[in-house]
Parts: C-alpha cells; sequence; structure tokens
C-alpha cells in the first residue's frame, strides 16, 4: 500500500519509497565496506524491522546471516511505556561474531539501550547499529548508531514497518499518522 490509498489518514508523507530504497543502496555500500571479509549477523528488531532488514539485506554484497529478537517497550500505545520486555531472543551465539542490530526507528533509545547492553554481555567480536529512522529530538538514552537511514521530526509517523497498534507497517512510505486516527 502507499500513502495515496490512505492521504486521509496522513498529515505529510515524509519519505517515499523511492527515497528510502536509494538510501538503502548508500547505507549497504557503507556497511559493505566495513565488513568485507567478515562474518557478519543481522538481528532484526521484530516487528518493526522486517521491512527495513528485508530490503537492506537485498542491497549488501556482502555474505551474511539473519536472526531476530522481539523487544518491547510501547504495547499499543505511541509513546514508550519506559518498561522494556524480551519477547523473542536470538537463536544464534553471537560470541566472537560481527553484529550489526538492524532496527526500523530509534525514539527514546529507551529499548535499544537495553538490547545494546544485553548483546555487549554475550561478547560479541563487535556490535554496531543501523536503524533507518530516528528521532533526534526524542531520545532520552543516547545510543551510539552507525548507520542512520533519515532523521524525523518528533512527531507519529507510520510506514516501512513503522505501525500503530499493528497496522501500517505494509505502507511503502513514510508519513505522520493524522491525530484523527490515534484520538
Amino acid at each position: 500500500m502507499d500513502a495515496t490509498q490512505i492521504s486521509s489518514e496522513l498529515t505529510k508523507v515524509l519519505y517515499t519509497n523511492d527515497q528510502i530504497q536509494e538510501r538503502l543502496t548508500e547505507l549497504a555500500a557503507q556497511i559493505d565496506e566495513k565488513y568485507r571479509g567478515k562474518d557478519l549477523l543481522l538481528i532484526g528488531v521484530l516487528n518493526g524491522a522486517v521491512m527495513v532488514m528485508a530490503d537492506l539485506s537485498r542491497h549488501l554484497a556482502t555474505h551474511l546471516q539473519m536472526d531476530w529478537m522481539a523487544i518491547s517497550s510501547y504495547g499499543s500505545g505511541t509513546q514508550s511505556s519506559g518498561v522494556v520486555r524480551i519477547l523473542k531472543d536470538l537463536n544464534t551465539d553471537i560470541e566472537g561474531r560481527h553484529v550489526l542490530v538492524v532496527e526500523d526507528i530509534i525514539d527514546t533509545g529507551l529499548t535499544l539501550a537495553y538490547l545494546i547492553q544485553n548483546l555487549n554481555s554475550r561478547k560479541p567480536a563487535s556490535l554496531e547499529i543501523m536503524t533507518m529512522f530516528r528521532k533526534p529530538d526524542a531520545l532520552s538514552s543516547p545510543v551510539d548508531v552507525a548507520y542512520v537511514g533519515f532523521d524525523l521530526p518528533n512527531e507519529f509517523v507510520v510506514g516501512y514497518g513503522l505501525d500503530y497498534a499493528g497496522r501500517y507497517r505494509n505502507l511503502t512510505d513514510v508519513g505522520t499518522l493524522a491525530p484523527h486516527v490515534y484520538s
């Protein structure tokens, strides 16, 4: 689905699918350069990172493996609850591996800060973060991000994996959700 199909539910489109794919191509080139010849493991954070991880992996020339974690601090609301829970852990031992965590969005940074602390305790050879979107004005827990697709305003956005109560993940564009939808 694209933004034209749900234009009454969005106040504006921030990034089109073409812009997102172009940026992923640029990020993939940087990641390929960094991890050339290394044993790369992508860890996607469910559910939002599915779109990013699938498209990023297709843009990469580097051999890689994938695994998934599910972590939550939102529930079905529009703001982080402040409580981080691991809903699904990794199936892969990451000790000695080069790990790139793939996120859809970094909002407050709380969830990601917890995740990075947890993963570092498992002794990877390296651990970096790639996020498609970041809200710099919402950060309350700073995290070091190696690869950022786009910075977003501190608004409630949906699309390209970003959801509201499980909906809008399949929107190919990213836009600001109209307040009448969630109020």
